[in-house]
């Protein structure tokens, strides 16, 4: 399985963000790649006042990544878009998957919502305008299972485990959007330990650089492999990195230092 992780610069234009998401797939599909991931809120990132009408999974977004890839013959994460919520105050955060005829083979909520208060750095209630999700899930693609979750999710390893312990993951796919200040400390840490502890292959999206005063993306996305090694790192600003998963030397890790079977708790 030959995996893209696509990194965006999605700004307070949808049309815009679509079209740079477009150019970013057309290139993992140029460069082989069976499966794209892309960002946390590929379809807008900006000032919530500038944010259109959050759509349903089949609204406009959702038809527009069908129809890429149907186009390109390739599985494509669609990072997470803005899902039209519960009630007229909360949306959801949710990332769709496509199949290669464009068929939406999953849907996830983000479970784990950003709130924190980091004093003079940062202040963020993603609950004031999210409800939080509920249901981990893990989607076939083409044999390979591949477990689901959104940028802040990351930080909760029992999230991870029940993927891989209770749904077979591989896989695990982490569409972000991380902070400058803590991309920079956290961001690869965190991916290498949920790749180590799980013994899955990690392919992370995340969005780069300024997106609206106050807000500035780290980017580095990158693909980690079962044993914590990093396969490739998207560089700053917009582009793409690819990996070839090899799923031998995932069963090989897996039986060497069976973690997973020794588990006691």
């Amino acid at each position: 399985m030959r995996v893209a992780v696509c990194q965006l610069n999605a700004r307070d234009d949808r049309k815009v963000n679509l079209a740079a998401a477009e150019l970013l797939l057309e290139r993992a599909a140029a460069g082989g790649a069976d499966l794209a991931v892309l960002p946390e809120y590929v379809d807008y990132l900006g000032p919530a006042a500038g944010l259109l009408d959050p759509e349903p999974v089949d609204g406009e977004v959702g038809q527009f990544f069908a129809a890429v890839a149907r186009r390109l013959g390739m599985w494509v994460v669609a990072g997470s878009i803005h899902e039209r919520g519960p009630d007229p105050d909360h949306t959801y955060n949710t990332s769709l998957v496509f199949d290669r005829s464009g068929t939406l083979a999953a849907s996830y909520r983000k479970i784990h919502l950003y709130d924190v208060e980091i004093p003079g750095r940062v202040s963020y209630l993603e609950s004031a305008t999210v409800a939080p999700g509920a249901q981990p899930v893990v989607v076939d693609v083409e044999g390979l299972r591949v477990g689901l979750s959104i940028c802040y999710d990351l930080r909760f390893p029992e999230l991870y485990r029940q993927l891989t312990t209770d749904g077979g993951a591989q896989l695990l796919v982490v569409p972000a959007a991380f902070m400058l200040h803590t991309g920079r400390d956290h961001w690869e840490v965190l991916l290498r330990a949920r790749a180590i502890e799980n013994q899955c292959f990690v392919a992370a999206a995340g969005q780069t650089g300024d997106h609206e005063p106050g807000r500035t993306c780290f980017g580095r996305s990158m693909v980690v492999d079962p044993w914590g090694l990093v396969l490739t790192q998207v560089p700053d600003g917009q582009g793409v990195a690819i990996a070839d998963l090899d799923l031998d030397r995932l069963r090989t890790i897996r039986a060497e230092l069976p973690s997973l079977a020794n588990r006691r708790l």
